[in-house]
């Protein structure tokens, strides 16, 4: 399989996507390049790996999985997926990943590395919503979140753990349609007043119709299994007027997930979805009535579309062995949304506690005693 990692024109070091500038940068020699400028360097390296490829393919073993490398064997109810591994093109070192990793790092030369054939044909995605945030930033937004929490583990927060944060771009379905609605509805009103000793009431009754077209644009979905899923809908919404079409580059320097779900997982739940929401704002627009009898409220679904986009997310991991859970802290690399579970040092409760009860406890038995 093909492995791009994106050099430096000038001094052959990695190059990683900057959030700040919104460009490419070299971390040895500081050069700057934009994505127009990479673009035919991309064709270039794109070419060259395909030619690697196929040098370095090992004839498919008889009887072995798929093309990429994976085997899967299935015995009752368990299934055991056989890591995949490459070769880093800049040091020659092996990289083991899993079947979904798009873009990752080289434990040994820390270049970063695309690997491109997980990302064509039908798994190639549509846009990509580059990171803004970078990872000082990121540091310090994380850093403040977690200061305000007074009963986090201080390794929860401790250099080491803030230094481990990553950005990954996860895969999500985006989902766009055209919905006409129509609403015919009878509302009435009510008036009551009192004269001369009578009382009088008057009904008026209205015949209401409203009727609209709504687009929408980019509802997303999750795309990955093995993602958390509170993890993943807690930092959204994203910006999505602003997304790029994609290209590989935006991917170097951060972590990125190739989807393993079609859109047919959860096309029902979408639309219902977006029918809901179009009938309930028409019903919204009934106007002000004593009381409102519906008659008919239809959404009719047209122009659906699907698109499948990576998005980026600043995430950290607490893994508590203690009590066998996993913390998670996300961060929308986008907008700067946070989302995040975070462990209870019972320490410090206990000292709260301690701190709290032994006072009250001396001045009890104080009071006690006096008053005794």
């Amino acid at each position: 399989m093909g492995v791009i990692t994106y050099k430096c024109p000038n001094c052959g070091g990695g190059l990683t996507f900057n959030a700040e500038k919104q460009k490419y940068k070299c971390e040895y020699c500081l050069s700057e390049f934009s994505q127009e400028e990479l673009d035919e360097i991309e064709k270039r390296e794109l070419e060259k790996a395909r030619k690697q490829a196929e040098v370095q393919r090992d004839p498919e073993p008889e009887g072995a999985g798929s093309e990429a490398g994976t085997e899967e064997h299935v015995s009752g109810s368990k299934k055991t997926v056989t890591p995949i591994m490459y070769t880093c093109p800049s040091c020659g070192a092996q990289i083991v990943t899993d079947e979904t990793t798009a873009a990752s790092f080289c434990y040994y030369c820390h270049n970063p590395i695309v690997l491109e054939e997980k990302l064509r044909g039908e798994f190639k995605p549509d846009y990509v919503v580059p990171f803004q945030i970078d990872k000082k930033k990121a540091q310090e937004i994380f850093t403040q979140w977690v200061g305000r929490k007074k009963f986090v583990p201080d390794y929860f927060f401790s250099a080491s753990q803030i230094e481990s944060m990553t950005g990954v771009y996860f895969p999500y379905w985006l989902y766009s349609c055209q919905v006409k609605g129509d609403l015919q509805a009878e509302g009435k009103t009510v008036r009551v007043w009192d004269m001369a000793g009578m009382r009088y009431t008057e009904t008026k009754v209205y015949d209401i119709r409203r009727q609209g077209d709504m687009n929408v644009d980019s509802v997303a979905r999750n795309a990955l299994k093995k993602a958390n899923r509170k993890l993943i809908d807690g930092v959204l919404p994203y910006r999505l007027n602003e997304k790029k079409d994609f290209s590989m580059g935006y991917l170097s320097g951060f972590m990125a997930e190739n989807r393993d779900m079609e859109k047919d997982s959860f096309v029902n739940e979408v639309k219902e979805e977006v029918r809901q929401f179009a009938l309930s704002s028409l019903s919204s627009q009934t106007g002000n009535y004593s009381s409102v009898q519906i008659r008919k409220n239809q959404a009719d679904i047209t122009g659906e579309t699907w698109a499948t986009a990576l998005l980026p997310v600043w995430t950290v991991t607490y893994n508590d062995k203690a009590r066998g859970k996993i913390y998670y802290f996300a961060l929308n690399g986008q907008t700067g949304k946070i989302w995040g579970e975070l462990p209870v040092d019972q320490k410090k409760l206990a000292v709260l506690f301690l701190s709290i009860f032994i006072p009250v406890c001396v001045i009890l038995l104080f009071l006690g005693y006096w008053i005794g």
